[in-house]
């Protein structure tokens, strides 16, 4: 072995109870990929140095992090890796997250993005699922691999100890990682005379569940919540856009900014605030907005077919009609009808169900009209939803909804207002945020919103003014010109 080796071995040895040391040391900060940074975040420092100092073969170090979005929980993860691989003899971890996908494409992408920066990089190889030590005869020994969780097989984790030396387990967006597999994981805290740590990070995104249990009085974690407003290189704009949408005491603020868990409750995905004053606005339509239809078309005896028109910010000066009991061939006329007086711009119709029978009359009587799928992708870009990501159509108009409410004007009526507020909201498994299913909010008591959907079809895609939108609007020609060359006189002579 070289000297230059040696030496570069013993100083990271050095660092075997200063994580916060370590981190300083064996990365070239304020320099190339690093020049524009000076070192670990306030939050992230103040757990290296706590970890350092809770070292112990005696009592475990179990640290728990919630945050918003975007404060460097995955850097930290690779950096708390590094450390525990490269000041210990024979180190063994596991490194897992709440999909494989999270945990191939973001979790081990930033490890080695780091491992690229790191000092220490001769000493260790970095695989697609393991980092390892270079020595041959330790390979097997002194490692740290990536494991994809499954509920059929927790068993996957049971194996992890190293008795008398360092383990260690890291869960990365742990709030979706099942009970099974906490349980199964813990076994490695049974080694005694070892240095055990256990590492969880995450978004607060549920209400229940052992990512939320650590952070209750007496659990033995040792929590941390990050506001993502304190961190230095996140997008205070886009906090600012998501505040006025949603509100900062909202769920969605509280999980992506924050750092806070969700209430016991369900959430509501507007916020009433939002609703009283869109129904308190003037409405000012101009005269170039667009006039849209969104029809959503009734399934069941007790809902009602609705019909709404909104010309820009305004959805208030023309009444949404609402009809009962009426057949689809009737409602097309109804829709028809309204859409050639109107001159309407688009026609979105719900073509989920019995709505398909709409749109095809419709068509048949050569009104141009657009079907509109509920479950089908969400197919706006990041910057037009301000970041926003939705699991399916209907999510994403109601959320197109909810923007445009901040400053659009509709009916004061209450039946409107209880429908908007009416659905909850979750995330699903990639993050996006997904609206309550119909028939769930039926099974806990509560109608269709049937008018507030029609409301949120005006929003399926962006439309095109005409000059006319709206009615009729006498106006002088585009192109003014004393000659006419189509005049009668002049075609006949």
């Amino acid at each position: 072995m070289s000297e230059d080796l040696s030496a570069l071995i013993d100083a990271l040895a050095s660092y075997a109870g200063d994580p916060l040391g370590f981190v300083r040391f064996v990365f070239p900060w304020g320099d190339g990929e690093l020049s524009s940074s000076p070192g670990p975040e306030p939050w992230q420092a103040d757990l290296l140095r706590r970890v350092g100092e809770g070292l112990s073969p005696d009592e475990a170090v179990l640290e728990a992090v919630a945050s918003g979005h975007g404060v460097g929980k995955s850097s930290l993860v690779a950096w708390l890796v590094l450390w525990a691989m490269s000041t210990a003899t024979d180190t063994r971890g596991v490194v897992t997250a709440n999909t494989e996908t999270q945990l191939k494409t973001k979790t081990w992408v930033e490890l080695a993005k780091w491992y690229r920066l790191f000092l220490g990089r001769p000493l260790f190889r970095l695989e697609a699922t393991a980092l390892f030590s270079v020595d041959a005869e330790r390979a097997r020994t002194w490692r740290t691999d990536m494991i994809a969780w499954s509920e059929r097989n927790p068993e996957a984790f049971a194996g992890l100890h190293n008795q008398g030396r360092r383990v260690f387990m890291v869960f990365d967006e742990a709030s979706a990682i099942p009970p099974i597999i906490w349980e199964t994981a813990s076994g490695f805290l049974s080694d005694a005379d070892t240095e055990r740590l256990w590492f969880a990070f995450g978004n607060p995104t549920k209400s229940t569940g052992r990512f939320r249990d650590a952070f209750t009085e007496g659990s033995g974690w040792h929590t941390t919540q990050v506001d993502a407003r304190r961190v230095s290189f996140t997008s205070k704009g886009q906090f600012e856009h998501w505040a006025r949408a949603y509100g900062e005491d909202s769920d969605y603020f509280r999980i992506r900014v924050r750092g806070v868990f969700p209430r016991s409750g369900e959430s509501e995905f507007i916020s009433a605030a939002i609703v009283a004053e869109a129904q308190q606005r003037e409405a000012m339509p101009q005269r170039f907005d667009p006039c849209v239809l969104g029809v959503d078309v009734a399934r069941y005896g007790d809902d009602e077919s609705v019909i709404v028109v909104r010309k820009g910010r305004d959805a208030r000066s023309i009444p949404a009609t609402r009809l009962r009991g009426l057949d689809t061939m009737a409602l097309a006329s109804r829709v028809i009808e309204l859409a050639q007086s109107l001159r309407a711009d688009a026609v979105f119709i719900d073509g989920g169900g019995v709505g398909g029978g709409v749109i095809d009359r419709c068509r048949q009587l050569r009104l141009s009209v657009h079907d509109v799928q509920f479950g089908a992708r969400a197919d706006r870009s990041d910057l037009v939803t301000g970041g926003e990501r939705y699991a399916n159509k209907r999510a994403e108009m109601w959320g197109s909804l909810r923007a445009w409410l901040v400053g659009g004007a509709i009916e004061d009526s209450q039946d409107l207002k209880e429908q908007l507020l009416a659905p909850t909201y979750g995330f699903n498994s990639r993050d996006e945020i997904q609206l309550e299913r119909k028939a769930d909010m039926r099974a806990r008591g509560v109608p269709s919103p049937d008018w507030a959907d029609a409301l949120c079809l005006t929003f399926a895609f962006p439309v095109v003014p005409s000059l006319d939108a709206g009615g009729e609007h006498p106006h002088k020609p585009l192109v003014e010109s004393e000659y006419d060359p189509f005049a009668p006189e002049r075609m006949w002579a």
